[in-house]
């Protein structure tokens, strides 16, 4: 009897079809949950530039006042039930997705070292066998400076990739992009978490 290995397989493409939840993109409580609501939008591209169809981007982060909603974050922070935390997004013909969400606070990292307001980012996509894992900072924050994260990050060009970029206001509510590039010229830092 002959045996060969089974050959590898890629994920997808059936995100849309299999995980779609409406509403997961607003991460607001419809509007409730307390801080600054902020719009976050962008394209997925892939190395040729190619927008990305079909693939999951989803967010995670800490409330305004800088606490996750996570039973291992027990800091003295106020818990805010009308803000989920955790978003999924899903991406167009155009590589398009959108969130509707809070600007995050600070969190303490390792050594109670201060981590600038930031917005933890995966991506699903057809052709990954893992998901990609990234950040999303805000621009001109000062604990941007000596986050301990982004700081590891020598390369100015490549920590660049991590900053949203300001847009202008959708009436009070602030509008960011972030656009993630998969490999290539431009590509976006991935983490290995």
């Amino acid at each position: 009897m002959t045996r060969t290995a089974t050959p590898s397989q890629t994920v997808g493409p059936f995100f849309h079809d299999g995980l779609s939840r409406p509403g997961w993109s607003d991460l607001t409580g419809g509007g409730r949950a307390a801080g600054q609501v902020i719009r976050i939008a962008g394209r997925l591209r892939d190395g040729d530039g190619a927008p990305v169809d079909d693939a999951v981007i989803e967010i995670w982060q800490a409330n305004a006042a800088g606490r996750y909603a996570h039973p291992e974050d027990r800091q003295e922070r106020p818990l805010d039930p009308a803000f989920r935390g955790f978003g999924r997004a899903f991406t167009g013909r155009d590589g398009g997705y959108a969130f509707t969400t809070i600007r995050p606070g600070p969190v303490p990292g390792r050594g109670n070292a201060w981590q600038a307001p930031h917005i933890n980012v995966a991506v699903f996509a057809r052709g990954l066998l893992k998901r990609l894992t990234t950040r999303l900072y805000f621009p001109a924050e000062p604990l941007n400076e000596t986050d301990p994260v982004l700081n590891s990050i020598d390369d100015p060009a490549l920590r660049r990739t991590l900053l949203a970029v300001a847009e202008a206001a959708e009436g009070e509510t602030p509008r960011y992009r972030f656009d993630i590039v998969l490999q290539g010229e431009g590509e976006t830092v991935f983490f290995a978490v």
